[in-house]
C-alpha cells in the first residue's frame, strides 16, 4: 500500500476526491434531518427509560448537547476542507497520519458492525410477519438490495435516504403531535397527566444518580452516526453550503426528536411499565392512547429505520474506506472509481457486514459478541480525535484561510475543551459497569492496535522521504 499524492478537493464536475456529485441539496437537507432519527432511538431507548425513569430527558439532553458540539466542530472543518473521509481527512491534517488511520478504519469498522446488527433486526421484523421464512433470506436480500443501490450513482443512495429519512420525519413528527395532545388533555378520549407520571412512579429519580449514569450512556450512542453527512456532503452540489446547513439545524432537530420525544414518554406512561421494555416505549404510548394497529405502525416505522441505517452505513463505510485507500492507508483496489462510484469500496464493506451476519449465526456468543464490544465505545474514540483535530485546524485556518470558516465552533475553544471533558467523564462512568467496561476494554485495545500500526506507517513513510 503506497502513499498517493493528495488529491484536489474539486466540487464543481466531480465531488470532493474525485467521487461524484449527485447528492442533491433535498436529498442533504432530508439525510441531515432523517439521520438523527436512528433505530437506536426507536429500539434502545426503552432499556434507558427502564434504568433512568424520567430522569431520561436530562440523559438525552446532556449527551445530545455534547453530540452538538461534536456537530459544530466537524461541520467547521469539512465547510472548511470538504472531503469524504470526513474527519479522518481532518485528523491527519491536524493531528497526523497515524490518527486518520486510526479514525477512519475504527469508524469503518463500526459502520460494517453496524450493517450487520440492522440487518439482523430487520430480519426479525420481517420473519415476524412472514413466520414461515428464514431470517437468513431476509438478511440476504437487505444486503443485495443496499449493496446493488451503492454500486450505482450515488443519487439512487440518496432518492432512498430521501424516502427512508421522509417517513421517519413523519413518524415522529406525528408522535409528537399526539403526544402533545394527550399531554395538553385535548386528545379525545384521554385526560391529561399532569406530573404523576414524572414524579408518582418513585420520583423523577426513582434509581438515583446510578439510574441517571446508566441512562446517560445508553443515550451517548444513541446519537451514533450524525458523522454521515458530512461524508455525504462531499458528493453535493455544494459541499460547503450543504455541511452548513446541516450542522445549524442540529440543535433543533436533536432537542425536538430525541429530548422531546423521552418527555412526551415518561409523561404518559409510567416509566417502569413492562410494556416500555417488552412493546418498546413508543408502542407503549400509542397503545395507552387506543391508536389502532400501534404496534404494527411502530414495527413498520422501526424497519424503515434499519433499513436506513444500513443504506447509510454501507454508504459512509465505502465512503471512508475509498478515502483511506486514496490516502494510502488501505489496499490500493479500494481506491477504483467507476462513473465516480468507488465500486470495490462498496462491495467490500458490503461483504464484511454480510460476513459479520454469518459471524452472529456461527459464534453469537462468542465472536460476534467480541466485534460488538470492540466497536462498542468506538465512537467516542472517533469524537475525541474530532476535538482535537478542531483544536489544532482553528488557529491554522484563522491564519491562512479565514475566509473558509463558514461554520464556527461556539466559544472556541471553551467548549471544545469542555467537550473532551465530558467524554472522558462519560469513558470514566463507562468503568462504573459491567458491560460497558468489557466494551471500554475492547475498544481500548482495537484503538491501540490501529494507532500502533498507524504510527509504524507513519514512521516508515518519513523514514524513506528523508533518505
Amino acid at each position: 500500500m503506497t502513499r498517493t499524492s493528495p488529491q484536489p478537493e474539486a466540487t464543481t464536475a466531480q465531488g470532493a476526491d474525485g467521487l461524484g456529485n449527485g447528492l442533491k441539496q433535498r436529498h442533504l437537507s432530508m439525510i441531515a434531518l432523517g439521520g438523527v432519527i436512528g433505530a437506536g432511538l426507536f429500539v434502545g431507548s426503552g432499556a434507558g427509560i427502564a434504568t433512568a425513569g424520567p430522569s431520561i430527558v436530562v440523559a438525552y439532553a446532556i449527551s445530545g448537547l455534547m453530540v452538538m458540539l461534536v456537530m459544530r466542530m466537524l461541520g467547521e472543518m469539512s465547510a472548511a476542507h470538504p472531503a469524504s473521509g470526513s474527519f479522518s481527512v481532518h485528523a491527519e491534517r491536524s493531528i497526523g497520519p497515524w490518527a486518520g488511520f486510526t479514525a477512519g478504519w475504527m469508524f469503518w469498522m463500526l459502520l460494517c458492525v453496524g450493517v450487520a446488527a440492522e440487518a439482523i433486526g430487520a430480519a426479525s421484523i420481517m420473519t415476524g410477519w412472514f413466520p414461515d421464512t428464514p431470517d437468513w433470506l431476509w438478511v440476504a436480500l437487505f444486503m443485495v438490495i443496499f449493496c446493488v443501490t451503492n454500486l450505482t450513482a450515488v443519487g439512487n443512495f440518496g432518492e432512498f435516504e430521501f424516502w427512508f429519512s421522509a417517513l421517519k420525519v413523519a413518524a415522529i413528527s406525528l408522535f409528537l403531535i399526539i403526544g402533545v395532545l394527550a399531554i395538553l388533555g385535548i386528545l379525545p378520549g384521554t385526560d391529561a397527566p399532569g406530573t404523576s407520571h414524572l414524579t408518582g412512579d418513585g420520583g423523577f429519580l426513582p434509581n438515583g444518580s446510578n439510574g441517571l449514569i446508566t441512562g446517560l450512556l445508553a443515550s451517548v450512542f444513541a446519537y451514533g452516526g450524525l458523522e454521515t453527512v458530512t461524508i455525504a456532503a462531499a458528493e453535493s452540489e455544494n459541499p460547503v453550503r450543504g455541511v452548513a446547513g446541516a450542522v445549524r439545524t442540529a440543535m433543533w432537530r436533536v432537542g425536538l426528536f430525541y429530548v422531546g420525544s423521552m418527555a412526551v414518554i415518561v409523561t404518559l406512561v409510567p416509566w417502569n411499565a413492562a410494556s416500555v421494555q417488552s412493546k418498546g416505549p413508543y408502542v407503549a404510548v400509542l397503545d395507552e392512547l387506543d391508536i389502532p394497529a400501534a404496534g404494527q405502525i411502530m414495527n413498520v416505522v422501526i424497519l424503515a429505520a434499519l433499513l436506513s441505517a444500513m443504506n447509510a452505513n454501507i454508504y459512509g463505510s465505502s465512503r471512508m474506506a475509498y478515502s483511506l485507500a486514496q490516502r494510502g492507508d488501505g489496499p490500493r483496489l479500494l481506491r477504483k472509481l467507476t462513473g465516480g462510484v468507488p465500486r470495490p469500496a462498496v462491495v467490500a464493506s458490503s461483504a464484511f457486514g454480510f460476513f459479520a451476519v454469518l459471524l452472529s449465526y456461527w459464534w453469537p456468543e462468542t465472536v460476534f459478541t467480541w466485534l460488538l464490544n470492540m466497536v462498542g465505545a468506538a465512537v467516542l474514540v472517533v469524537w475525541a480525535l474530532i476535538a482535537v483535530a478542531q483544536l489544532r485546524s482553528r488557529r491554522k485556518l484563522e491564519r491562512e484561510a479565514p475566509e473558509k470558516l463558514v461554520v464556527r465552533m461556539w466559544a472556541f475553544p471553551v467548549l471544545t475543551w469542555i467537550s473532551l471533558a465530558g467524554m472522558a467523564a462519560i469513558l470514566v462512568l463507562m468503568l462504573r459497569e459491567d458491560d460497558t467496561r468489557l466494551q471500554l476494554y475492547f475498544t481500548g485495545g482495537l484503538a491501540i492496535i490501529l494507532s500502533a500500526v498507524g504510527l509504524f506507517r507513519q514512521r516508515t513513510r518519513e523514514e524513506r522521504a528523508a533518505v
